[in-house]
């Protein structure tokens, strides 16, 4: 049977759908989670908004995200970038919870619209939800408040600008509560740095990557079950690198033994690390090392 989805791309479609009044702004709204759940289709289909959503949930079930159900019995804040898809599982009960939606269009032409996508766990997989405890909790819930206080008054020239201005408050409080996390599961996270470091190092063991290509983000996040936002902002807190970084001093590294021991040409070398074109690995193996890779092979 084809996967059901629904598909709500304003505001006042959200509101349709849990049988609120009209939304008293057209683009931000603040749903109770229980009216979510309990006034949604009783029949299952996936949710693909297109706005922002920010919820604060803690529920007795299993939430269904993509193809894997997670539990979230502890309350937990999640993050959806416009044209994500999730569904509740068959059995979710919410206990408690709500969630803030913002359409794109509100913060178009703002200094938030302009970097909304340095805040990347609004691509983090359900799985990699923001634990947060009573006291972060009330913070979060105070700039909601605020949000929903500016939008409920009468609009004028100002409301736009303090209704994005606590949004980005918001997600700046996220950010810090996510480095938090990060460094308390510091066992667990040091685990997941190494299990990556054994994986790049085994691709690169290759004798040649003319075949395999170079690797890219997602292909270690997938091996590792973590979304490709995720594993760089990981390794970024605990090695101050990048995923791409540590993929390309590695490729690097590689190269400068082949340029020490071999004589292939640049170009054999360039196409036995997976690169299709020579030009490219000669400007990052020179980013990375200040010299392009014939003078490095001169130099040594």
């Amino acid at each position: 049977m084809p996967e059901k989805y629904i598909d709500l791309q304003t505001i006042a479609d959200l509101h349709k759908l849990v049988q609120y009044a009209p939304p008293k702004h057209p683009l931000v709204s603040l749903i109770d989670h229980e009216d979510f759940y309990r006034k949604r289709p009783k029949d299952d289909g996936f949710f693909r908004f297109g706005f922002y959503t920010i919820s604060c949930k803690k529920f007795d079930g299993l939430l269904k995200y993509g193809k894997a159900y997670y539990d979230f019995t502890e309350g937990s804040l999640m993050f959806t970038a416009p044209g994500q898809v999730i569904a509740p599982g068959p059995e979710v009960k919410v206990e408690e919870g709500w969630a803030l939606f913002f359409h794109p269009d509100l913060i178009h032409g703002t200094s938030l619209g302009k970097k909304i996508y340095q805040y990347s766990f609004f691509n983090y997989e359900t799985n990699e939800a923001l634990h947060i405890s009573e006291e972060e909790k009330q913070t979060i819930k105070d700039c909601v408040a605020k949000i929903e206080k500016e939008y409920s008054q009468n609009i004028d020239k100002h409301t736009q600008g303090l209704i994005v201005s606590n949004i980005e408050l918001l997600l700046n409080y996220c950010n810090r509560f996510y480095d938090r996390q990060f460094y308390t599961r510091a066992k667990v996270n040091s685990d997941v740095v190494q299990q990556f470091e054994i994986l790049l190092k085994d691709y690169f063991s290759q004798s040649t990557l003319i075949e395999a290509g170079l690797p890219n983000v997602k292909y270690f996040a997938s091996r590792l079950s973590l979304s490709p936002n995720y594993l760089s902002d990981l390794l970024n807190k605990f090695t101050g690198k990048t995923t791409q970084e540590h993929i390309h001093l590695e490729m690097v590294d590689k190269a400068k033994s082949l340029l020490w021991s071999t004589g292939y040409s640049i170009s054999e070398i360039a196409y036995g690390l997976g690169f299709e074109h020579p030009s490219h690995f000669t400007k990052i193996f020179k980013t990375k090392t200040g010299k392009s890779p014939s003078e490095y092979r001169h130099l040594n």
